[in-house]
């Protein structure tokens, strides 16, 4: 096995620490990095310093923003009757890509998931719960955790707790991919399909 100096071992183990990168892509990347002239390396060290000193979460939304409450937020734009329950942040953004949905949003930061110890406390469950006590002009809560067992086993949890409120309660549909076959679809995806259509 090659033997790196401390210091790239160092970087080369806090690199593999990062969602989906191994211990060879760790590697490369540490390789990459140590090639780039000496202004660039200080440019992402300062951006990345940066970038978690700036960030708080909204104390509305729980997403993350460098102002509270954050932007979505405030806007007065929004339709503030609704709110769409996502997993993480990269779900606003993709929502927001769509620019289509023009609610609020609710971040749970994860999905309910007892093989991995992760109950209803670990995710911010309570503070949705806590913003719908408090906003009796919210008549609607879009359910858009991801379809895999943990987000449909959050979907049913949350629609449970929501169900004595009053609240209507929605989950979104999952179903084929446009440009999918339905050859290639598994059964649930299949499901979800004629479960979700809708008169043309």
């Amino acid at each position: 096995m090659a033997r790196f100096t401390p210091a790239i071992s160092r970087l080369v183990s806090e690199l593999s620490r990062l969602p989906g990168i191994g211990g060879k892509s760790a590697q490369r990347l540490a390789f990459h990095l140590l090639s780039l002239p000496q202004d660039k390396v200080d440019a992402l060290a300062e951006a990345m310093v940066e970038a978690r000193r700036t960030t708080i979460l909204c104390s509305a939304c729980c997403n993350l923003t460098d102002q509270d409450p954050c932007e979505i937020c405030t806007s007065r734009s929004r339709d503030r009757s609704t709110v769409c329950v996502v997993e993480n942040p990269r779900d606003v953004a993709a929502m927001e890509r769509m620019r289509e949905y023009r609610g609020l949003y609710h971040v749970l930061h994860g999905a309910i998931s007892p093989m991995q110890g992760v109950g209803p406390e670990q995710v911010r469950l309570k503070e949705l719960l806590a913003r719908l006590r408090e906003d009796d002009g919210i008549t609607e809560v879009i359910l858009a955790t991801n379809p895999t067992v943990e987000g449909e086993a959050t979907a049913m949890y949350i629609a449970r707790l929501l169900k004595p409120s009053g609240i209507r309660t929605t989950r979104i549909a999952h179903g084929l991919p446009v440009g999918g076959d339905l050859e290639y679809a598994d059964d649930v995806t299949l499901s979800r399909a004629m479960e979700g259509r809708r008169e043309i």
